[in-house]
Parts: structure tokens; sequence; C-alpha cells
């Protein structure tokens, strides 16, 4: 359940791998130059990192088209020069163009994305997500608290599994771009009932590509 929303100009960290979900936090160490220059320029402005997959390893590689808007909420500047910082989630936004720069960082004209705050959960459909994720647990030797994930709100709980599941970035990537939570919810389902089925080797994560 998403509207349109309000368009923005925003400096973005296109990290491969690096993907942040509204209501999540990402902690990042920023060494490069051109990133400590982003965090110094949002320091200075409104704390708004956005975060977004580039499509490739280049500088210049082109994105995809759903990232998300991070806030510096932590921030612990360092004597050479570099950060610590965490970004927590605000909203997903929908690239519209790549912008003219003269910062050392790149800049994009976006759509921030109005997901739905009050969406929930059938109990039908937790219990099914629940069910499945035990499985998975289970099956991956995971230790987990089944009675604090009880606790946790539908959203926190779908996109938190989200960000932390140990897939690779572009079955990570389908995620953010599911369209509702409850989309959200069964792709995660069909995720982990595929890597439940991997038969392992050298790199057990999921691959979308």
């Amino acid at each position: 359940m998403t509207g349109t929303g309000t368009l923005a100009r925003l400096s973005i960290f296109p990290l491969p791998g690096a993907l942040l979900f509204p209501g999540l936090q990402l902690p990042l160490h920023i060494f490069e130059p051109r990133y400590r220059a982003l965090v110094t320029d949002a320091l200075a402005r409104d704390r708004r990192i956005a975060m977004i997959q580039p499509r490739g390893t280049q500088d210049d590689a082109p994105l995809f088209t759903i990232g998300c808007v991070g806030h510096i909420d932590q921030v612990e500047a360092l004597d050479d020069g570099r950060f610590n910082i965490v970004l927590e989630g605000r909203s997903r936004f929908r690239l519209i163009r790549e912008l003219p720069a003269t910062t050392p960082f790149r800049q994009v004209e976006a759509e921030l994305i109005e997901d739905d705050d009050d969406e929930a959960l059938s109990a039908v459909e937790r219990a099914s997500f629940e069910r499945e994720a035990r499985r998975f647990a289970d099956a991956q030797g995971y230790s987990v608290d089944w009675d604090s994930v009880a606790r946790l709100d539908d959203i926190s709980l779908i996109n938190g599994v989200s960000q932390i599941a140990p897939f690779d970035a572009a079955a990570k990537q389908a995620l953010l771009e599911a369209d509702g939570l409850e989309a959200r919810c069964e792709l995660l389902i069909q995720l982990m009932q595929f890597f439940g089925r991997h038969d392992g080797g050298d790199d057990n994560r999921v691959t979308l590509q």
C-alpha cells in the first residue's frame, strides 16, 4: 500500500551490497574522500544520505530504481577524517534521474515513496511467516530469541528480516522493491523456502541474478 510522494534532490551512497530498509539501522565506516565529503555535507544540511544499489562496480554505474533515504542517527568523527555513522531508514524512494553535480558524490532527483506505516499482516500471514522463519533458522543453525520476535510489529519484523537475511544483493533489492508489506512477506517466504532447499557449496547465498 504505497502512495506517491514529493520530489527531492538526494545525495546518494551507491554502495554494492549495503541495503537499508525503512525503520532499520545500517552502520557504516566512511573512509573514501568523496563519501567523507558526502557525510560532511549531510551533517551541515539535513543529515540525509540516500542508499541505492549500483548495477555495476564502476564509479558511474547505472543505478537501480528503488532505494532508501537514511538519516544520520549517530556519528563518530575520527581524527584522520574518517567517520563511523549509523543510518536510520526513513523512506523508500524511486529514482527519476541523475542530476549534474559539482560535488565529488553523485546526486539524483527522486520521488519519496509514502509507504503505509499502519500496514499489518493477517493472523494467518503472520503465522505462516513465523513458521517458515523457524524452519529457515533451524536449517541454518541460527539461534533466535522467538519471544522477542513475537513482540515485534509486522513492519519491523518483515523489514528487519529482509535487511539481515543472508541473501545476495539482488534478492534484497527485490525485497526492497516489493510494494506493500504483504508482497514483501510473500517474497521473503519464497526466498527462505528456496534457500532452505539450496544444497550448499562454497557460497550458500540465494542468487537471483
